[in-house]
C-alpha cells in the first residue's frame, strides 16, 4: 500500500514577502550591490577627472596620467555594471522560478471547485505574466537605493563645486519628483486591472482551445471570436490607461530635466560672467548634472516597476492564501488502519448541494458497499451518481451526514492516505501529458516492471496499440502522439488494474467501448471485484446486470437497492431504465 507523500499534506505556503524573497540569496545580492556601488563610484569620478584635464589644458600640463585614469574609470564602471546586472538577473530568475513552483504546486492542491471557479487561464497568468512582473522587483530593489545613493553623492560633489548651482538643481528636481509621484499613485491600480484582464482573456482562450473540435464542428468560430474580442477590448482599454500613465513619466522627466538644465546654465552663465565660477568647475558641474538625470529617471521608472510588482505580488498572494484541499493537520495525523469487518464504503444520511445551486445534488443518501464485489450505481442523468463518487474520494465534502471508507470517516483520513486506497477512473478517462509508462503507474507505491505493464495492457487489449507508438511505453501522450477515446478509456482501466487500491471507482467506464471491448471490460471488472470493492456508475445496464449490488438513484436520493433480478421485480424506476434500454436500437 502506498504511503502518503509528505508534500501533499503540508500546510499552505505563506504569502509572497518581497523582503524575504530578496534576502533568500543575500550573498549574491550583496555582491551585486557591491559591484553596482563600484560602477557608480567610478562613474562619479569621471567629471572630476574631466575638470582636471581641462585645467591641464589651460596650464599646458601633460594629460597622460589623467586620461589613463579616466579610461580606467570608464572601463571599470562598465565592467562592474555588466557583472552586477548579470548577478541581479540570476537572482531574479531564481526568485521567479521559486515563485512559479510555489504557485503551481499550491494550485494542484486546491479543491477542484476553487480551481474551476478561478479558471485555468487566469491561474496560468499568475505563473507567467505576474511572475515576470514580480521578477523585476529584484532589479528595482537595487536600482532604487543605488539611484538614491548616486543622486545623494552627486549632489554632495555638486555642492562642493558650487552651492548656488546645487540649490537650483535641487529645487528643479523637487518639482520633478512631485509630478512623478502624482502619476505613480495611479499606476498600481492600473497594473492590477491589466493583469486581471490578461487572466480573463487567457482563461477564455484556453477554454476555446479545449473546445476547438466542437467550435469547428458547429462553425462557431465567429461566436468564439466575438467573445475573445470583447475580452481583448477590455484588456486594450485598461492597458491604454496604463500606457497613458506610463507615457506621462518620461514626458515629465524630460521636461523636468530640461528645466533643470536651463536653470543651471542661466545661473552658471551669470556666475561665469561675474568671475565667481571657473569654466572647468562649471563643465564638471554640468557633467554631474547630466549624470544625475539618468539616476533620477531610474528612480522614477523604478517606482513605476515597483507598483507593477506590488500588483503582481497581490495577485500571486490571492492564490497562495487559498486554503488547500488537504486539512492543515494532515501531516501530523496518523493513518488509520482499515477495520477488518467494516464495509469498503458507507454513506450515512449524506446530503450535498453544489456551490451556487438552489437544489441539493444529494438528499439523505445512505448505502453500504462491501469490501469485495461489484456495486453499480444507476439512474437518470442528474440523479447524483457522479457526485456520490466525488464524495468517496473527498473531491467534495458532505453538507450533512458522513461518508466512511474502510471503517473510518473520510475526514479522519489524511487525504493522501485516503486516495492511496482508491483508484478513480473519471468520465473523460483523463491522461496526463506524460509518457504512457508514467500514465500507467500513477499512484503506485513502487515502479512497475515492464512485464507487469505489458500484462495489464494485454488484459485491456491495448498492448499492440502502445507497441505501435513511436517510442512505445516511453512515448509522450497528449500532443503529436495521442490516443483515441476508446484507447484512453482502456488505458485508464489498465491504470486501475496496476494500482494498489482497495476500492476502484469507475464513472461511466463503457461509454466509448464497442461490443467486444465492453465484454472485455466486464471480464476485467469481475476479476477486480474478486479482491476489491468496485463501484461503477453506469448508464448501460448491460454492463452491470451481474453486479452483486445495484443502487438506484433519482433526484439526488436512493430509491432502492438490491440485485438486478430483485430490482426488476419490485423497483419501477429501475424497470423503466431496463425497458428503455431494451427497446433502443443497437
Amino acid at each position: 500500500m502506498a504511503e502518503p507523500h509528505p508534500a501533499t499534506a503540508r500546510r499552505a505556503p505563506g504569502p509572497v514577502r518581497l523582503r524575504r524573497e530578496l534576502t533568500a540569496e543575500s550573498g549574491r545580492l550583496a555582491w551585486a550591490l557591491l559591484l553596482a556601488v563600484a560602477a557608480a563610484g567610478a562613474a562619479l569620478a569621471l567629471p572630476l577627472l574631466v575638470r582636471e584635464i581641462i585645467t591641464d589644458f589651460s596650464r599646458h600640463r601633460p594629460l597622460g596620467a589623467d586620461v589613463a585614469l579616466m579610461c580606467v574609470a570608464a572601463v571599470g564602471s562598465a565592467l562592474a555594471q555588466a557583472l552586477s546586472g548579470f548577478q541581479l538577473a540570476r537572482i531574479g530568475e531564481r526568485m521567479a522560478y521559486r515563485l512559479r513552483m510555489r504557485i503551481m504546486e499550491h494550485t494542484l492542491r486546491l479543491p477542484l471547485a476553487v480551481v474551476r471557479a478561478e479558471g485555468a487561464g487566469d491561474l496560468a497568468a499568475r505563473v507567467t505574466s505576474d511572475a515576470m512582473l514580480l521578477r523585476q522587483v529584484v532589479d528595482v530593489a537595487t536600482q532604487l537605493p543605488l539611484a538614491a545613493l548616486t543622486i545623494a553623492a552627486t549632489l554632495g560633489i555638486m555642492l562642493w563645486i558650487d552651492w548656488l548651482l546645487t540649490v537650483v538643481t535641487v529645487v528643479s528636481l523637487a518639482v520633478l519628483t512631485v509630478l512623478v509621484l502624482l502619476v505613480l499613485r495611479r499606476m498600481r491600480v492600473s497594473m492590477a486591472g491589466q493583469q486581471t484582464a490578461v487572466g480573463q482573456l487567457a482563461q477564455r482562450f484556453t477554454a476555446n482551445l479545449d473546445a476547438l473540435t466542437t467550435i469547428k464542428a458547429y462553425r462557431a468560430e465567429p461566436v468564439a471570436s466575438r467573445a475573445l474580442a470583447a475580452d481583448a477590448e477590455r484588456l486594450r482599454a485598461v492597458s491604454l490607461e496604463g500606457t497613458r500613465l506610463g507615457a506621462l513619466i518620461p514626458a515629465v522627466l524630460t521636461l523636468g530635466n530640461q528645466l533643470a538644465m536651463i536653470a543651471v546654465i542661466l545661473t552658471g552663465g551669470t556666475r561665469l560672467a561675474r568671475g565667481d565660477l571657473q569654466a572647468a568647475a562649471f563643465a564638471a558641474f554640468l557633467l554631474y548634472l547630466l549624470q544625475t538625470v539618468p539616476s533620477v529617471n531610474a528612480l522614477a521608472s523604478g517606482f513605476g516597476r515597483l507598483q507593477a510588482g506590488f500588483a503582481a505580488r497581490d495577485r500571486c498572494n490571492d492564490v497562495l492564501l487559498m486554503r488547500p484541499e488537504a486539512d492543515p493537520d494532515d501531516a501530523d495525523r496518523p493513518v488509520p488502519p482499515p477495520l477488518p469487518d467494516a464495509p469498503a464504503v458507507l454513506f450515512r444520511s449524506v446530503s450535498y448541494t453544489h456551490t451556487g445551486a438552489t437544489e441539493a445534488a444529494l438528499r439523505d443518501v445512505s448505502f453500504t458497499v462491501e469490501r469485495t464485489g461489484l456495486t453499480a450505481i444507476v439512474g437518470p442523468s442528474g440523479a447524483g451518481k457522479t457526485t456520490t463518487l466525488a464524495l468517496v474520494d473527498r473531491f467534495l465534502r458532505p453538507a450533512s451526514g458522513s461518508v466512511e471508507v474502510l471503517g473510518h470517516d473520510v475526514r479522519d483520513w489524511p487525504l493522501d492516505a485516503l486516495r492511496a486506497r482508491i483508484a478513480y477512473v473519471d468520465q473523460a478517462f483523463t491522461l496526463l501529458e506524460a509518457t504512457a509508462r508514467e500514465n500507467l503507474q500513477l499512484g503506485r507505491a513502487r515502479p512497475a516492471r515492464d512485464s507487469e505493464l505489458a500484462a495489464a495492457l494485454a488484459v485491456v487489449g491495448l498492448a499492440d496499440d502502445i507497441t505501435r507508438l513511436p517510442q512505445g511505453l516511453d512515448t509522450l501522450l497528449g500532443r503529436e502522439s495521442d490516443l483515441s477515446g476508446g484507447q484512453r478509456q482502456r488505458m485508464a482501466l489498465a491504470r486501475a488494474l496496476l494500482s494498489d487500491a482497495d476500492i476502484v471507482l469507475l464513472d461511466e467506464p463503457t461509454s466509448q467501448l464497442d461490443g467486444i471491448n465492453e465484454q472485455r471490460f466486464r471480464t476485467i471488472v469481475e476479476d477486480l471485484a474478486l479482491t476489491r470493492a468496485v463501484i461503477v456508475v453506469a448508464h448501460r445496464l448491460s454492463t452491470v446486470r451481474h453486479a452483486d449490488h445495484v443502487i438506484v438513484m433519482s433526484g439526488g436520493a436512493v430509491v432502492d437497492a438490491g440485485n438486478h433480478t430483485t430490482l426488476v421485480a419490485r423497483c419501477t424506476p429501475y424497470r423503466e431504465l431496463v425497458t428503455s434500454q431494451a427497446t433502443l436500437p443497437h
